[in-house]
């Protein structure tokens, strides 16, 4: 009967034992049992204090808006594209979100190689161009001042000529396209072609009529050049040959500034 009586003590305490250890092995799984932690650990039956929130953004080294606090990609990461973002230079790149240093400040003017006034340093036009052939139509004011001319004829003595006179106070420029313009000299026409440059040169074989007084009304061959300066002021040189009965071939030269 003793004997008996030992053996269900002896598997009682077994049994105990084997409990007691299973315990022990359960409370040593230690971490992060806080589920919504990024690094919950579902084993754990013991907190130990490690559990690590979620902070969520861009985690991409190379994009602009890189979180170095964010542990958790939230997809929101945008690619660096690179050029110039300042809305006020010439440069300008609308789709540009990370400046590189390339950026140019506008410089304005007029960037038309073609016009009067076209500036090499401007960058941006600002619409202000003129062009030689549009400001060189239109009435201006003449201002003459012709070389002194005698007409020495033999026996009969010298004759001045007062070419400043013959001149109009006035002349009417007119477009004939092409860059050619008519200049009305007393009512004939002088044609005369005007580079971009405002350059004015009178071409060839062009012929007005002047009254010379003793000498009467002669053909005059009319050639020179000058130049359209801006839209109000120019000048001309205008170099005049014309043939006079007993004393041959005259010839003066005269320097007309225009105005309006």
């Amino acid at each position: 009967m003793k004997n008996i009586f030992k053996i269900p003590v002896l598997l009682f305490i077994g049994v105990s034992l084997v409990v007691s250890s299973c315990k022990k092995e359960e409370a040593d799984l230690l971490g992060c049992t806080d589920s919504i932690a990024l690094n919950y650990n579902s084993l754990a039956n013991t907190d130990n204090g490690s559990c690590i929130p979620f902070v969520y953004g861009c985690t991409d080294s190379t994009a602009i808006n890189y979180d170095p606090l964010a542990n958790t990609e939230d997809f929101t990461c945008t690619v660096a594209v690179y050029g110039c973002t300042d809305s006020t230079a010439i440069n300008f790149n609308p789709l540009a979100n990370t400046n590189d240093g390339s950026c140019i400040s506008a410089t304005l003017g007029c960037t038309d190689i073609l016009a009067i006034n076209y500036s090499s340093l401007a960058n941006s036009d600002d619409s202000t161009c003129i062009y030689a052939y549009d400001i060189a139509q239109g009435i201006w004011n003449i201002s003459s001042a012709c070389d002194d001319l005698i007409i020495s004829i033999p026996v009969l003595g010298d004759f001045p000529v007062p070419l400043n006179d013959m001149f109009p106070e006035t002349i009417e420029i007119t477009g004939e396209g092409e860059g050619v313009v008519s200049l009305d000299i007393n009512g004939e026409n002088v044609l005369a072609d005007v580079f971009y440059d405002g350059i004015v040169t009178i071409q060839d074989d062009q012929k007005i009529s002047l009254d010379t007084g003793e000498f009467g009304v002669v053909d005059v061959d009319i050639t020179g050049s000058g130049k359209i300066e801006t839209t109000t002021n120019g000048d001309l040189t205008l170099n005049l040959a014309f043939e006079v009965p007993l004393a041959g071939t005259q010839s003066s030269s005269c320097e007309i500034s225009f105005s309006k």
